[in-house]
């Protein structure tokens, strides 16, 4: 980091933390608060890993670091999002590199309506044609910037209304070839609407958006033909979300007129993309299951974007987010180009003081999912740029993904808790990652058992020991996992180790040790990390970031205020 930049941010931290006092000592009305986060990682080279000097390129001091301040007075809210990477950490986009303030907004909120001038976050209904957020994890963000407006016209009808051009980096407004975004959206809670329903067991949720970009021609060859590009994009989508007691229905279909593009090899095909979902809930147990269509929905904001940048919407997974490190190995990406997918989870509770519920009850979550490729039919060579066709109803033979798990906790006693699990993985590495696998595989079966046991002591303190055993023969082979972690209310330390013992290639067969510490107080956490990370991909909702492997130490400084 150069010298002049943690400056900078030094003197905007104290700058403001002086403020907060003033401000918050003259008028008990207004307010200001925020949130600051900082990694830093120190690498090291490891032969054994791959990783030389010269592969860190002679960087190996890296940092992120964030700082949110907002300021609120009465209707008036300001905002903005301090930003450095020097330079950014591994497996984030280089692109990133640098200092500045990229997201900064002003706010006006006054009886039914909102006005937002600036960069801002919004969704229409589940996202299928417009979603904007940020996610750290994966070095994602695609803040709109420009004019947000909402308006409640009466009780129980909502619209908002988006315009302006999305966060690419550190480009300027009026930079590149990024397209404008302005939709709209409105929704209409019918039994707030209606006084007569308001009271009626069956709630009513009704939904639509519309959303279009306006991007000029850029003069693209495909096939050896000159392309006439469409230069305005729309994209609609109706919902309906039907609530009655313990029941919740919701559905959205979306459709996006032929938009040509680096995703699908320019072709002039619609996009679609149907998303349905139903859960009952009581006490004791909860039942979720869904379905979705995805057909040629890539909609992006630069017709030439790949990768994470310049999405317009988002495509939700039907698929369970693992939270223990090997049963999350082989995490699903959705695929916008096309898939067919379901999910079914059910969580049970045993009742306590039964023969298998035991004096605590015993709770147990089993989940089902699959994604598979779309039925298609590739359209003559003469028509190569309408690309396929594909029967709404049909399922693919391609299986991109499936996954079944079931997970049981069970209290032992006051002192000790437990939870097992199993997990049976099929996936496509080809269709997720693009390549096959280190053994030239396919398509990867990976069994995964996982224990975990954790141990009360006094005085609010506890031991957690975990144990996870990932076998398969389609990749890197097997792996077993240990886990050691002792917490108190203020500190924590744990010891982890990964150890691919199956891989066929006996110099890969790697320990990938971590030791970890932090400490707690109030609203600041700081934790030390020092070991190896391997190589993999690291997903959320269906959105992924690829993690090179790497050795050293990190540093992880957050508080808000």
């Amino acid at each position: 980091m150069k010298s002049k930049n943690l400056l900078l941010l030094i003197i905007i931290i104290l700058f403001f933390s002086s403020f907060i006092s003033q401000a918050q000592n003259v008028s008990n009305s207004a307010q200001i608060h925020g949130d600051i986060q900082s990694d830093i990682k120190l690498y090291n080279a490891d032969s054994k890993m791959g990783i030389t000097d010269s592969t860190l390129n002679g960087e190996k001091l890296r940092m992120n670091t964030f700082a949110n301040i907002i300021f609120t007075k009465g209707n008036f809210e300001a905002g903005a999002r301090f930003e450095t990477y020097q330079n950014p950490i591994l497996g984030y986009d280089l692109r990133y590199k640098g200092t500045g303030i990229p997201y900064r907004y002003i706010k006006y909120s006054k009886d039914n309506y909102e006005i937002t001038v600036g960069n801002f976050y919004e969704q229409f209904g589940s996202g299928l044609i417009f979603r904007t957020y940020e996610n750290r994890d994966l070095g994602y963000d695609n803040s709109l910037d420009g004019l947000k407006v909402k308006i409640t016209p009466f009780k129980g009808f909502y619209i908002k209304a988006v315009y302006g051009k999305q966060r690419y980096y550190w480009a300027k407004a009026n930079e590149g070839d990024r397209g404008i975004v302005r939709g709209i959206d409105g929704e209409l809670n019918i039994n707030e609407a209606f006084k007569k329903l308001e009271n009626k067991k069956t709630k009513i949720i009704l939904g639509a958006g519309f959303v279009s970009k306006y991007q000029k021609d850029q003069n693209i060859i495909s096939h050896g033909d000159k392309l006439d590009l469409p230069k305005n994009v729309g994209a609609f989508s109706g919902r309906m979300n039907i609530i009655r007691g313990r029941i919740n229905v919701m559905g959205e279909y979306a459709y996006k007129i032929n938009d040509p593009s680096a995703d699908n090899n320019y072709i002039y095909r619609k996009g679609e993309a149907l998303l349905v979902q139903a859960s009952y809930a009581q006490r004791g147990l909860g039942i979720f299951v869904g379905a979705k269509r995805i057909d040629n929905m890539n909609f992006r904001s630069d017709r030439t974007a790949i990768g994470q940048d310049l999405n317009i919407n988002y495509l939700p997974a039907l698929t369970k987010e693992h939270q223990y490190t090997l049963a999350s190995m082989y995490p699903y990406a959705t695929q916008p180009g096309g898939e067919v997918g379901f999910q079914a989870q059910i969580d049970y509770k045993i009742k306590k003081k039964t023969a298998l519920g035991g004096k605590y009850g015993t709770k147990i979550s089993i989940n089902y999912s699959i994604a598979n490729a779309l039925d298609t039919t590739i359209i003559a060579s003469d028509n190569i740029h309408k690309g396929y066709e594909s029967d709404f109803f049909s399922i693919g033979d391609e299986k991109y993904f499936e996954d079944f798990s079931i997970l049981i906790h069970k209290k032992i006693n006051k002192k000790i808790k437990t939870t097992f699990s199993y997990v049976n993985i099929v996936y496509n590495n080809v269709a997720v990652k693009g390549h096959e696998t280190e053994n030239g595989e396919k398509m990867v079966y990976a069994n995964i058992g996982i224990a975990d046991v954790s141990y009360k002591l006094k005085h609010g303190k506890s031991l957690r020991f975990e144990m996870q055993s990932l076998f398969t023969e389609q990749d890197k082979g097997d792996w077993i996992m240990g886990t050691v972690e002792y917490n108190t209310p203020k500190w924590f330390v744990a010891v982890m180790d990964q150890y691919n013992y199956g891989n066929d290639i006996k110099d890969n067969q790697l320990h990938y040790y971590t030791l970890s510490t932090g400490y707690h107080k109030g609203a600041t956490r700081i934790a030390v990390t020092y070991g190896r990370q391997r190589e993999g991909i690291i997903c959320v909702g269906g959105v992924c970031r690829q993690v090179p492997a790497s050795n050293g130490l990190g540093l992880s400084l957050t508080t808000s205020f």
